[in-house]
């Protein structure tokens, strides 16, 4: 071979380096989608539920939150699974498991036991999420990391936007059941792409080319990254308490870190109102604003695709305007979404001003969400992370096990006046939690 040919070659390496790693992104985002879905659907399809079981509010919330409970019984015991064995088997492994569960929701034959299935479909969905967060930290690089959450985050937007219309129908033509029996499917098909598909690692990939490795790596960029990294943001740097901090090097300094318990507290806070929203808006639109199911199913989705919006967006600014930095817009998330709280107890029950009152909710309370989860990639390690996202997320999602219930009680008691109310107050605490934090440089 010429040397004239193996320049060539080099040459050509180069200009065809792959992209694959938005690949894994897609399949990522189309789990989650699924996941999530899986999840969201006990909204919708409460009001038939609670008719059939005849339980209460709190009883109706209770089957939400137990499958919160499942979910962050599992997070932990993942996340030190992963960074051992890596993503790829457990993730497929439980993508199944949560097909099953779903499938049997829609075979309970009382609360009870439609209790005990949400619980196991929490316990199954957990590991998906870490592992989720764990190949996003693999397999971009850092100038990417929050816009590939962002994007993740935008499927948990993504699929309670298709959830109410699509629930609503399959429930018109053959009753709440056949819900959780249709929504099995997607899940056993995406456990099979995901184990063909995605690799712990970009360097385990037959798909991804060197030179994308090595891109993922920052060898190439690291120059220009720095340079970045090192851009002060003037009066913003010093509000948010910038700093360059050393990354976390074991599971034990892990575990001592307020930076990471504080984030894990934010996020209980921020779970709570979205899980809580997630749960309750459709029957407050049913029996508050007296929508029919059909409207409902649409209005429903609002604030959602607000989400997605909010979702891209936010993890963009993040990347681009903020460089890197995440504290900023999870300070404004908790803020106007305390707002935005205010404003849906004296929204009046029109479809125009109520959606877009919705839809502007989902969009602030999305905007800086993703950087729950971006935030710990900046404090640890490849090692570390795993373990430090599970904490995170199992923070997060206790505050989804106890915010249905809790607004189911207030409920009961009061009014949705009250349900609003409490959602505000978690998302002002949240606030003055991520006051705390240190912004890692």
């Amino acid at each position: 071979m010429t040397t004239a040919s193996v320049g060539k070659k080099a040459t050509t390496g180069i200009e065809k380096m792959t992209r694959y790693r938005w690949v894994v992104m897609a399949v990522i985002f189309v789990m989650y989608t699924i996941n999530f879905a899986d999840r969201a659907n006990i909204g919708v399809v409460l009001p038939m539920i609670k008719g059939e079981f005849r339980i209460s509010n709190f009883e109706a919330g209770a089957l939400a939150s137990f499958f919160f409970l499942g979910y962050a019984i599992t997070q932990i015991p993942a996340g030190f699974w992963y960074s051992k064995h890596g993503t790829r088997g457990l993730v497929t492994a439980s993508i199944l498991g949560f097909a099953g569960f779903t499938y049997l929701i829609g075979t309970a034959t009382s609360a009870a036991v439609l209790k005990w299935f949400r619980l196991g479909l929490g316990l199954t969905e957990a590991p998906c999420p870490v592992g989720a967060a764990s190949t996003i930290n693999n397999w971009f690089p850092r100038r990417e990391k929050a816009t590939a959450t962002g994007i993740y985050i935008a499927s948990t937007q993504l699929a309670p936007v298709i959830v109410p219309p699509l629930c609503v129908w399959i429930m018109v033509q053959h009753g709440w059941r056949y819900v959780f029996y249709y929504f099995a499917i997607p899940s056993v098909l995406i456990a099979g792409v995901w184990y063909l598909l995605v690799r712990n690692r970009p360097q385990e990939s037959r798909f991804c080319s060197a030179s994308e490795v090595a891109y993922i790596n920052n060898a190439a960029t690291k120059e220009s990254a720095a340079l970045r990294e090192d851009r002060s943001l003037g009066w913003i740097d010093r509000v948010i308490r910038a700093k360059k901090l050393l990354p976390i090097q074991t599971n034990g300094e892990l575990f001592k870190s307020w930076n990471i318990w504080a984030n894990t507290v934010a996020y209980f806070f921020a779970v709570s109102v979205v899980y809580g929203l997630m749960t309750w808006i459709p029957m407050y639109l049913v029996n508050a604003k007296h929508y029919s199911f059909i409207k409902m199913g649409w209005v429903a989705a609002t604030p959602w695709l607000g989400g997605v919006t909010g979702s891209i967006i936010g993890g963009w600014i993040s990347d681009k305007i903020f460089l890197k930095r995440r504290k900023p817009l999870m300070l404004v998330t908790t803020l106007t979404t305390a707002i935005m709280m205010v404003v849906l107890i004296n929204v009046p029950a029109d479809v125009s001003i109520l959606g877009t009152c919705l839809f502007m909710t989902g969009f602030l309370l999305n905007l800086g969400y993703a950087g729950f989860t971006a935030y710990p990639m900046g404090l640890t390690t490849g090692t570390t992370f795993p373990v430090a996202i599970s904490v995170v997320n199992t923070g997060g999602n206790l505050g989804g096990f106890f915010s249905p219930m809790i607004a189911g009680a207030l409920l009961d008691a009061f009014s949705y006046t009250a349900v609003f109310g409490f959602f505000g107050l978690c998302a002002i605490l949240a606030f003055i939690v991520v006051l705390t934090l240190d912004e890692p440089l």
